[in-house]
């Protein structure tokens, strides 16, 4: 997301700052740069690069001065409720500490990059929208803590602080393989037989990060925004990329029953190795209960079209298959 948007921006000729923590994380922006242009060291050079973190003040005042646009896309992610007091102060605190800097340095509008984890849940196979009441029942930390960003975000707002804020669904999108959406093209290209059961609302990376500029050059703001091109069942998707890569689409469903006892295990893994947990009750409560989401409202604010997943997912395989073969 951060270096998508980063290309965007620098693409655009804006003057753009970005705060970074590590040195291994500007070496994985300038791979994603590379996948778009020639020259991806000369759009990376027009960054002016502040280390810091959202937790740390005084590297938030150093990188505050003289902007006048803020993109908070920065969060923990991690589904394991052991983790939420990390989450928490991450993703809770760490907005908080954004949107107090905003409003002290008179930022003209602010950007929360959240999640439709923080959409609520509808019954009957009705699409959830953006009034859709939203309920901590069931909810994963990470949408918890995410709800809780929110809530720091609409406080700025009652502030006069002028903010958008966008929930995307599964980003789509190359470079991070190893992790989060990236994930899909991984477990795609070892052909498994069997997928999850459920789904979720897709959006392509393209989709997101023009979403965002685009609200951001507008005068809309106090608004909040589903980014979903597609709604699709985890069989959909992963069929889509394995057949993009060449492999055989799954074909078997796995059942409750086997989830539970893949819960056992992945919570054994983790207090014996520390390996970063996926299936949790809540993971396989929402498996059970898949929600699909309207994406109606960005389209009637922006008068905007999602582009087709199968040209993001096209573009993401050649690449993923480049780094691989």
């Amino acid at each position: 997301m951060g270096s998508h948007l980063l290309l965007k921006l620098t693409q655009g000729n804006c003057s753009v700052r970005a705060l970074y923590r590590t040195a291994e994380s500007l070496k994985q922006v300038k791979k994603i740069f590379s996948y778009y242009s020639d020259e991806p060291s000369t759009l990376f050079d027009k960054i002016d690069w502040v280390q810091g973190d959202i937790l740390d003040i005084p590297s938030l005042e150093s990188a505050f001065q003289l902007v006048t646009q803020v993109y908070h896309c920065a969060a923990y992610i991690s589904f394991n409720p052991s983790d939420f007091k990390v989450l928490e102060r991450i993703n809770r605190e760490g907005t908080a500490n954004i949107v107090n800097m905003c409003i002290a340095t008179n930022i003209h509008k602010l950007c929360y990059v959240s999640t439709i984890g923080t959409i609520g849940r509808t019954v009957n196979g009705k699409k959830a929208d953006e009034e859709t009441e939203w309920s901590r029942q069931h909810a994963n930390p990470y949408a918890i803590t995410k709800y809780l960003a929110e809530m720091e975000v609409w406080r700025g707002a009652e502030e006069q602080l002028k903010m958008v804020i966008v929930n995307p669904g599964v980003i789509l999108g190359p470079g991070f393989w190893e992790n989060g959406s990236g994930s899909f093209f991984k477990t795609a290209s070892k052909g498994y037989s069997y997928y999850p059961p459920g789904g979720s609302g897709f959006v392509s990376i393209t989709d997101v990060v023009n979403s965002m500029v685009n609200l951001m050059n507008s005068e809309i703001h106090g608004e909040r925004f589903i980014l979903v091109a597609k709604n699709l069942t985890y069989k959909e998707i992963l069929g889509k990329i394995a057949q993009s890569l060449g492999k055989n689409p799954p074909r078997k469903s796995l059942k409750i029953w086997q989830l539970q006892i893949g819960r056992f295990l992945d919570k054994l893994s983790n207090l014996l190795t520390g390996k970063e947990r996926t299936i949790t009750k809540s993971t396989i409560y929402g498996l059970k209960h898949p929600s699909t989401f309207n994406n109606a409202k960005i389209k009637k604010f922006l008068e905007f079209e999602f582009e087709s997943l199968d040209e993001q997912i096209e573009f993401s395989s050649k690449l993923f298959i480049s780094e691989y073969s």
